[in-house]
């Protein structure tokens, strides 16, 4: 699968799927991420942080799909809590979609970092 993963780093998005913490039925969202070093690991960031309606059903249960160009991937999700992980996934997503420099420094700054670690 890494060698999959590693092909698809340049998608421009992806879709991540969760299980709604109080409906129980699947809720997709269309997010940029980036692949982690180890390639077996997604990084996405939420701008709404806590507030945000995905955070909160990955929180209630961590068990996520993740579409890239038609290829699934199954995971659990979790919110970054060690530093050196967290720059990381703020680094990587930035060079990754910042066309202007600084254009993201507010996103990079405030958002709260999500990785999904796949099923390998």
């Amino acid at each position: 699968m890494a060698a999959d993963l590693r092909s698809l780093a340049d998608e421009d998005f992806c879709y991540l799927t969760t299980v709604g913490r109080v409906s129980g039925r699947p809720h997709v969202i269309e997010i940029w991420f980036a692949v982690g070093d180890e390639s077996h690991i997604l990084y996405m960031l939420a701008g709404g942080r806590d507030r945000s309606d995905w955070v909160k059903n990955l929180r209630r249960n961590p068990k996520v799909t993740v579409r890239i160009a038609g290829e699934s991937f199954e995971g659990r999700a979790r919110v970054v809590e060690r530093d050196e992980e967290d720059a990381l996934a703020r680094r990587l997503l930035v060079e990754k979609y910042e066309r202007s420099p600084g254009s993201l420094a507010g996103w990079r700054r405030t958002a709260l970092p999500v990785a999904v670690d796949l099923a390998v």
